[in-house]
């Protein structure tokens, strides 16, 4: 069977020949641990730098070269693709504020943190009301999909191409958690307006993606914490249902699937997540509660799970705990497919290598249908 094949098989509630497996996304140090290699895709500091120098080139073909490598290094049955910078366009570095910590167009603060080596994240933004957020028509250049045509063109006949494309549902990196939570109480015109903008301008994107030959999308919004969900139910149904509803009807009107990324514990509005429409769900943290056994029992039938194996358990377990988690996402969610393997988020810095081993290793081994 296919790697595309197993995933489609996985989406639609059959069994594959056995459970697929792949990332949304790998750091740079497991990346050239893996190829012994030096890469620009994810690696932080060192691509921030080279974009704002204007080596737009050269990272692209690290991006297109490395995810075509990882794919077959790790036997990988799905591959992540995203929108890279446009051809041509003029380096553009920010107005620096210290070594670290830097002003964007817009406003927004950056500080990026070289001892955890995380994204970059804003540590102050604009104050806006609903009169500053302007419909803006998305002008995707065709330069910005060179990545996933290459992919498409290297993978797509065999492997499920993942479009890491736009949300706008809660879009609270760009303007801030704080400051759209309280917004849901005392400006929800601003909220809605924000929300209506964003999506928009997401589904442009996501619809490109889909055009250029991904089979699904990732949004990548996240709406809760360990302990639950960031806003109310109610406002939850409020001002982000809407959103992915149109985010997930936007997606079937081309065919293709949608994937939800969400870390946290998501049981107070998981309900609602299934009838905006989404097809599959990403960032199955069992440290939260979210147990796979206990989900397969409740949604098994209307849901695919990505996920299984919490990130916290690659960067500090051993690689026997790896496994035992590993055969007991399978063992619990596998059944009937619906279930696709993954870390909980991504394989960040500080995931240990021969940890993620273990759990390819682990998938190869219990992942055989009957599970």
């Amino acid at each position: 069977m296919l790697p595309k094949e197993r995933v489609v098989c996985a989406l639609q509630h059959r069994e594959p020949d056995r459970v697929p497996t792949g990332e949304i996304g790998v750091d740079y140090t497991i990346t050239e641990q893996a190829l012994g290699r030096p890469t620009l895709y994810r690696a932080k500091w060192k691509e921030y730098q080279a974009l704002w120098q204007g080596r737009r080139d050269e990272y692209v073909e690290s991006c297109k070269r490395d995810l075509v490598a990882l794919t077959r290094k790790f036997e990988w049955d799905f591959v992540p693709v995203f929108l890279v910078p446009p051809h041509g366009a003029p380096p553009n570095p920010p107005k620096f504020l210290d070594e670290y910590a830097w002003e964007e167009p817009d406003g927004r603060i950056m500080k990026f943190s070289p001892e955890s080596e995380g994204h970059a994240v804003c540590i102050r933004y604009p104050r806006l009301s609903a009169d500053d957020i302007h419909d803006e028509s998305v002008h995707i250049d065709a330069s910005q999909l060179e990545l996933v045509e290459h992919v498409v063109s290297e993978l797509g006949d065999t492997h499920f191409i993942l479009g890491r494309g736009g949300d706008g549902s809660f879009p609270h990196e760009k303007y801030g958690l704080t400051e759209l939570l309280m917004a849901m109480i005392d400006d929800p015109a601003f909220v809605h307006r924000v929300i209506e903008v964003e999506t928009q301008e997401a589904i442009a994107i996501n619809e490109a993606l889909l055009d250029a030959g991904c089979d699904a999308v990732i949004p990548g919004d996240d709406y809760c914490s360990s302990k639950g969900p960031m806003m109310s139910p109610r406002h939850f149904r409020e001002h982000i249902f809407p959103a992915l509803t149109a985010l997930c009807e936007a997606a079937h009107t081309k065919g293709k699937y949608l994937i939800k990324h969400t870390d946290g514990n998501t049981w107070p509005i998981f309900d609602m997540m299934l009838e905006a429409g989404i097809d599959g769900w990403h960032g199955i943290q069992a440290t939260a509660g979210m147990d796979l056994a206990r989900l397969k029992a409740a949604y098994g039938d209307r849901v695919c799970f990505w996920g299984g194996v919490d990130v916290d358990w690659l960067v500090d377990g051993t690689s026997e705990k790896v496994r035992k988690v590993t055969r007991y996402a399978i063992e619990s969610a596998g059944h009937g497919g619906g279930l696709v393997v993954t870390s909980g988020n991504t394989l960040m810095v500080g995931v240990r290598y021969e940890n993620y081993l273990a759990m390819l290793d682990a998938v190869r081994g219990y992942g055989t249908y009957p599970v």
